[in-house]
């Protein structure tokens, strides 16, 4: 009917707006046949308007009440150029149709322009209300929805109002990089300056989580009504599916699947209960077609890349505003091409989540990067770990080989595996890239996992157990030859390495026990756990194929990046301590593409102290930066929270900000943008590298600090030397003990204006000291060079002043109080603190009875308790009542009832003031 030559181009047209409209649902009718009773929708054709605003071609009409007009023009009309008429029409009612009509500010609130091939839509109800094009014209009960929703609320009718007042973001279990990702997106949605946002997030820094918490908040509080999430792989949509199941709500501690439906999408029928639907874009794609798809995974499917880019056509059961928001979650790197079209069907605000945006995605979202987070600033951060690179090259590997005619070789057929034997007709020569592909040299498989055998103790130095390492290979048939030829290199069974691929038995599970397992050392794949998948303790990612896409590579390379506990990592892994790196492996030349960024560690052979010494210089170069805040961040890792405070407080800052200071100096996008219009640019870098070491350059105590705790966390392991012994007999070493106590005292001397303990006894000569700051001490000198603890310089005294040292089997961390009485000469003897608390106490107990105090058996229950924790503690707090063994009486509620109100509080304070020694 359209290609009719007959029919005028505006005629053309409207044939064409008349079946779209049918298709959505509305009835067509003309004006003469006019019935409001007919159904929820009525596109009444060549409506009259008021005295001077001529005809409008449609007048909608939605639940008997007239809403919306539509201008028809001819196909290739640019339809921005007649918004000046359609407005007209919305403003033209005559005066008995304004009576059935839905207006805003004098105004129908539903404005298309069409011309058959192309639509324009305003929403009245939306502020600052703009057009934007439509797929199709939205279904009668889509506006029916828009009318209640802004009867419901007037002054935020749709989500484009409602996100302008969003609440404020709880923070609490929120990373920073998280936070400025849903910050940005909501400043990008409320400004609606675009229809896309990208966030540009590492691997590893939570991209789903945030997805996941975003999701929630424009659920329920942005107006929002049903959220599509496009992942890569299917078997991907199953752990965001977790995601959402595990996400418990900020505001009252529900999971977000007790509140909202979230489900895989299989067919467009089960929209109408869902509000989050999870997919691959290729099965968003069937559904579209009305096709029903399967839950369980098709690498035939989910793989699938057309050769073309898709067309789509309207599906009524999928229309295009099925959907207020899509979440790209690092899917199929051809989605902002071939795919593109799924993507622009739907009426949507797209999220875009990647690791590493390429050129055809930043087109796609318009260049609007609303947050950034690097891999290094995640490394800095403590969200994942940096990487080492090791390189394995081969002769077949780099120039491929040949085999001459009339050899004998074995012949596999790919899809049945079965193996016959064929001599060659003629000489064949292939190339590296033909590799594990056309040809597959047994040979060549083989010399590279020998190697990485035999190279494990250089790579991972100390370890005995293969750390759990993932092998990516070309195709299947390539993984089955190298879980094959691994098992055998290293003499092992089938529960030590295993092929992950959608054709293994069981992928899934494999996949659970690689996580878990303390015996599946190593994995072999080919995309199955490339993107998306979380094995936190793997740390060896193993290169046998080439990747030529840096999007691809940072995912495959981010499988190794995440951090994991030390119980935790110490669990699959036995014989490790902490994570604080992993190691890509290269086998093909991957690590050489120009898209690869170097790890932070750049500079492996020189040592932290030699680094710290250069900083106080200003002597540091770029790479050496880079490689400080490697190491730092690696020390971090390793520190208890105690330890991790302790350098803070010394830094007056948080180590995790200076090592990100250290990071930010060496981006090369913020050194680009420092130095834009410079006439020096090598001087605005270097001031760049000198302003991010100040905080350690300006800090000797910090630096002396930092090499403290990495000599208490590094034990080198001597397994070259070989011992001989010497002697073996009983002997007190009095000149080792004269040292020792010489370097105490002269430690007591040096160190008074740091250390409070020191500098209260030593200064103030004060009899009271906090615990505190006798740990602080205590961990200070346990570290090397020292290693000392209060039975080390009790036993050194004991060897040089016997007569005045009293014996004890059993010393506690506030006998240094008595150690630095004895050292200064404070006291005559040296005693151990309980003792001389205990002596105390004695004394004060006589003095009692003395004064006519008399103590009950209850009450001396108490204060026999409380005097033991002085001794342990130097000292006892309201708080220490509530503990061990005064809760076996009722904790501090019962003291007070033993010892009464105020007697209680007032023997505290006593017994804090008499006994300290």
């Amino acid at each position: 009917m359209t290609d009719d030559p007959r029919l005028a181009a505006e005629q053309r047209a409207r044939v064409l707006i008349d079946q779209q409209l049918a298709d959505a649902g509305w009835l067509v009718q003309d004006r003469k046949h006019i019935n409001l009773f007919a159904g929820l929708g009525i596109a009444v054709r060549e409506m009259i308007m008021a005295k001077g605003h001529g005809r409008v071609d449609y007048l909608l009409y939605v639940d008997k009440r007239v809403v919306g007009v539509i201008e028809a023009k001819s196909v290739g009309t640019t339809l921005s150029g007649v918004e000046w008429q359609s407005a007209m029409y919305a403003e033209g009612l005559p005066p008995e149709v304004r009576l059935k009509a839905l207006t805003v500010d004098g105004r129908l609130p539903f404005v298309f322009e069409a011309s058959g091939t192309e639509t324009h839509f305003t929403n009245g109800y939306d502020p600052q209300p703009r057009s934007r094009r439509l797929f199709n014209v939205p279904k009668p009960e889509t506006l029916a929805r828009v009318l209640r929703d802004a009867e419901r609320d007037p002054a935020r009718p749709t989500w484009r109002a409602k996100v302008r007042t969003l609440p404020v973001l709880d923070e609490r279990p929120m990373r920073k990089a998280q936070v400025a990702a849903i910050r940005g997106i909501e400043k990008s949605l409320a400004e609606q300056r675009f229809d896309r946002s990208l966030v540009q997030m590492a691997t590893g820094a939570g991209k789903t989580f945030t997805a996941v918490a975003e999701s929630y908040r424009l659920l329920k509080f942005g107006g929002f009504n049903r959220v599509l999430f496009l992942v890569d792989r299917n078997n991907l949509g199953d752990q965001t599916l977790a995601e959402f199941q595990n996400y418990r709500t900020p505001d009252d501690g529900r999971r977000f699947t007790e509140i909202y439906n979230v489900d895989k999408l299989t067919s467009a029928g089960m929209l109408g209960s869902t509000q989050v639907a999870i997919s691959t874009i290729q099965r968003v794609f069937k559904v579209l077609k009305n096709e029903d798809v399967a839950e369980g995974d098709d690498p035939g499917l989910d793989g699938y890349v057309p050769e073309a880019p898709v067309t789509v056509a309207y599906n009524r059961l999928l229309p295009p505003e099925s959907f207020d928001l899509v979440i790209v979650d690092e899917a199929h790197r051809s989605i902002y091409g071939v795919w593109r079209g799924v993507l622009e069907y739907f009426d949507v605000h797209v999220v875009g989540l990647t690791a590493t945006p390429g050129k055809q995605t930043f087109g796609f979202f318009r260049q609007n990067l609303v947050s950034e987070y690097t891999y290094p600033e995640s490394v800095a951060d403590l969200v994942n770990v940096d990487f080492d690179l090791y390189r394995i090259k081969t002769q077949i590997t780099a120039d491929g080989s040949e085999i001459e005619a009339g050899t004998v070789v074995p012949m596999v057929d790919r899809r049945t595996r079965v193996q016959r034997l064929e001599a060659l007709n003629e000489d064949l020569v292939y190339t590296s890239r033909q590799l594990d592909r056309a040809v597959t040299s047994t040979s060549q498989i083989r010399l590279v996992l020998e190697t990485f055998r035999d190279k494990l103790p250089e790579i991972f130095p100390g370890r005995s157990a293969v750390p759990k390492t993932l092998i990516f290979c070309k195709d299947d048939n390539h993984a089955e030859e190298v879980v094959t030829t691994v098992r055998e290199v290293f003499g092992k069974g089938n529960d030590f390495a295993a092929k992950i691929t959608y054709n293994a038995k069981d992928p899934k599970g494999r996949l659970q026990a690689f996580r878990t397992s303390t015996v599946l050392r190593i994995a072999v794949t080919v995309d199955m756990i490339a993107t998306g998948t979380d094995v936190k303790a793997l740390e060896c990612v193993f290169f046998m194929r080439d990747v030529r896409s840096a999007q691809y590579f940072e995912q495959m390379k981010g499988r190794g990046a995440r951090t994991i506990s030390s119980a935790d990592f110490r669990a699959v892994t036995p014989d490790a301590t902490e994570k604080t790196r992993f190691v890509i492996v290269d086998a093909v030349g991957v690590t050489e593409h120009d898209f690869v960024d170097p790890p932070l560690n750049r500079q492996k052979g020189i040592s932290l102290k030699k680094l710290l010494d250069k900083v106080a210089t200003l002597t540091l170069t770029e790479d050496e930066t880079a490689t400080l805040a490697s190491r730092l961040t690696a020390l971090e890792l390793q520190l208890t929270p105690a330890e991790r405070a302790e350098l803070d407080l010394v830094a007056g800052n948080a180590v995790q900000a200076i090592v990100r200071g250290l990071v930010d100096a060496v981006d090369p996008d913020k050194q680009a943008h420092a130095v834009l219009g410079a006439a020096d640019p090598a001087a605005v870098v270097q001031q760049l590298l000198d302003s991010a070491i100040e905080p350690l350059a300006a800090n000797p105590e910090l630096r002396n600090r930092i090499l403290e705790l990495r000599r208490a966390h590094d034990q080198i392991i001597d397994e070259v030397s070989v011992d001989v012994l010497l002697d073996a007999h009983g002997v007190v070493d009095t000149d080792r003990a004269r040292s020792l106590v010489e370097s105490w005292s002269q430690y007591l001397a040096e160190h008074r204006d740091e250390i409070t303990a020191i500098q209260l006894m030593t200064e103030a000569r004060e009899r009271h000291i906090s615990f505190d700051d006798i740990q602080e001490l205590a961990d200070r000198i346990s570290r090397p060079p020292y290693n000392w603890t209060p039975e080390v310089l009790w036993a050194a005294y004991e060897a040089i002043a016997a007569g005045r040292v009293r014996r004890s089997t059993r010393h506690t961390l506030t006998d240094l109080v008595s150690l630095i009485r004895f050292t200064i000469g404070e006291d005559e003897e040296l005693v151990p603190y309980a003792d001389r608390i205990r002596e105390r106490y004695a004394a004060w107990l006589n003095q009692q009875e003395h004064a006519g105090a008399r103590f009950s058996e209850t009450e001396r229950w108490w204060l026999d308790r409380m005097v033991e924790v002085v001794a342990s503690s130097a000292g006892i707090t309201p708080e220490d009542l509530d503990r061990a063994p005064f809760t076996d009486r009722g904790g501090a509620d019962g003291a007070l009832r033993d010892l009464g109100v105020s007697r209680a509080a007032e023997l505290l304070d006593e017994l804090n003031r008499e006994l300290p020694a």
